[in-house]
């Protein structure tokens, strides 16, 4: 394989509990609720999918179902999305629905799987270009950067700085683009089937790993390792092994 590409939530981070999001917010605001009251929003706001990157909504609102489907299009789309979500949540002020949207893009809020760095580390190692393709509505590149992983990733490829989402094969051609390599010879890592498969249309292969907090997928990716070949023969004539 020439390169690898990974989706970001829930494949190489996870976004913390719902109950930490809250905590953090109401620490930062000020305000307070009792414990009992804190557990039953942090459970009314997981059932509402109203964390990018948590559990999805249980039911997506009619006003909310068109916006929902193209979210990953804008940073616009992606905080109305949201914010709409957490609004269908009382909360004891309203500004707390932009503050909830705000933390949930501090590298505070993400912690990198236990094998995350080791795959990323090989990878630069053996020569491998490595994208990070998200469906996203933000910058995700401070989240690498506090974790002391950017620099081994060489291209990003954002949902919402190119407009389509994905399954669209046309994020994927972008990130293929990007690292200047035949998709034929790129592996796409995700945890999304419908999502991350979409690679499979230009002819990526594609591998899995399931959604689950970090304390319970120690090492998942380590696969990865076993199914990816010294790119240099891959490459595009003219292509590079992008470098530090």
């Amino acid at each position: 394989m020439a390169a690898v590409l990974f989706d970001f939530s829930g494949t190489l981070f996870r976004v913390e509990s719902t109950e930490s999001w809250l905590r953090a917010v109401l620490a930062e605001t000020g305000l307070t609720l009792s414990e009992p009251e804190l557990a039953d929003t942090a459970k009314a706001l997981e059932a509402a999918g109203a964390l990018p990157g948590g559990a999805d909504p249980v039911e997506v609102p009619a006003d909310l179902a068109g916006l929902w489907a193209v979210r990953d299009e804008s940073a616009e789309l992606h905080r109305a999305a949201y914010t709409g979500l957490s609004r269908c949540v009382p909360l004891p002020a309203p500004g707390l629905h932009d503050a909830l949207y705000e933390r949930h893009m501090s590298p505070a809020a993400w912690s990198p799987y236990p094998d995350t760095a080791e795959v990323l580390r090989t990878l630069r190692e053996r020569g491998t270009g490595v994208g990070v393709v998200s469906n996203i509505g933000w910058d995700l590149r401070p989240v690498f950067r506090a974790h002391g992983l950017d620099a081994y990733v060489d291209a990003y490829v954002l949902s919402y700085e190119h407009g389509v989402q994905k399954p669209d094969p046309r994020l994927f051609s972008a990130a293929c683009a990007a690292l200047d390599v035949d998709p034929r010879h790129v592996l796409m890592v995700g945890d999304s089937r419908v999502a991350d498969g979409g690679a499979a249309a230009l002819g990526c292969r594609v591998h899995f790993v399931d959604h689950l907090p970090v304390t319970r997928r120690p090492d998942a990716l380590l696969a990865v390792l076993d199914l990816v070949d010294r790119p240099e023969s891959a490459r595009r004539p003219g292509g590079h092994t992008p470098s530090v």
